[in-house]
């Protein structure tokens, strides 16, 4: 389903002094998939995100965005990778002194010489694309919840129309409600917009919900990539560590519950994630399944909580 690379990283290496964050990492990302970056602390995550858009420079290797080499340009030639990749830094990094609408308009006023009327509307319909009421325009952050902050720094990274969206720590610090608002909130862009998504991420309900594929660094490399479900089955002490935790198991019975489906012409009830025949849209996000009964399409938008019991299901009213 996602056949383009839009991101390839070769040999990258990193380091700080004498110490070492990545050796010889390799890394692809294709055109249209929502990809997690997950690892212990400190194993140079988010630093590979400012890395791929230059807000730090490795000491080696390749990465190469849209098939260009971005490590060799200079400060004017890196104006293009700007526009067409967004970032929303963890804990959202909005300036304190400015307005929601101001902080938004950052990136208008830097990259464009589009009239103050014009950027004013694209300030609007960004805040009103993720969600946000127009009167927060006026807001300053100090004036917002955890979850309306990173919502704004989700606009600003949209400010440009970019084709790649970064996500660092999307969910960090919000309560379970707010995130689960932020993981539809990232499916929905990621569909209407046809965007490109890269998070870095500790949270198990994001992985599961969210991503389509998860690299896995460890010992200064991606030592995996694969989608979470096979993921799960590696021997490797980190992964098992992580998944089998609590929390761990907790966001694989959650998904259980929230991956029900119901036919809408035989209503049968089945889990989604028994049935791997899938159809996707022209993105490549999975949109419907088949019934496994009645073989009609069934949107796997449209979930409803349900009790399984052996080879029967009771719905839980």
């Amino acid at each position: 389903m996602f056949t383009e690379a839009v991101i390839e990283i070769k040999a990258l290496e990193t380091r700080y002094g004498t110490v070492v964050i990545h050796d010889k990492l390799n890394l692809t990302v294709q055109q249209g998939e929502i990809i997690a970056l997950i690892g212990d602390s400190g194993v140079g995550k988010s630093t590979l995100l400012h890395e791929i858009i230059l807000l730090e420079k490795p000491v080696a290797g390749s990465i190469k965005v849209f098939g260009n080499e971005v490590l060799n340009l200079s400060d004017k030639q890196t104006l293009w990778l700007h526009r067409r990749c967004g970032m929303m830094f963890q804990q959202g990094a909005l300036f304190s002194s400015l307005t929601v609408a101001e902080n938004v308009a950052l990136p208008l006023h830097e990259h464009t010489s589009l009239s103050q009327r014009f950027i004013k509307e694209l300030v609007a319909f960004k805040i009103d694309l993720v969600g946000l009421a127009a009167n927060a325009g006026k807001k300053y952050p100090s004036q917002l919840s955890g979850g309306m902050i990173k919502r704004v720094a989700v606009a600003r990274a949209l400010a440009l129309d970019p084709e790649i969206l970064f996500l660092d720590e999307p969910t960090a610090g919000l309560d379970p409600i707010s995130a689960g608002a932020l993981d539809e909130l990232i499916m929905q862009l990621t569909d209407s917009l046809g965007l490109t998504v890269v998070i870095v991420t500790h949270d198990l309900d994001l992985l599961w919900k969210v991503t389509d594929r998860v690299a896995v660094l460890a010992n200064k490399a991606v030592f995996a990539v694969a989608p979470i479900r096979e993921l799960t089955h590696f021997e490797h002490p980190w992964l098992q560590k992580y998944f089998q935790g609590p929390r761990g198991r907790a966001a694989q019975e959650q998904l259980i519950v929230n991956k029900t489906v119901q036919c809408p012409q035989c209503h049968l009830y089945f889990l989604e994630n028994k049935f791997e025949e899938h159809l996707y849209n022209e993105h490549g996000h999975k949109k419907l399944i088949h019934c496994p009964q009645c073989n009609a399409q069934v949107r796997i938008d449209h979930l409803k909580k349900h009790l399984f019991k052996a080879h029967h299901v009771t719905l839980d009213e």
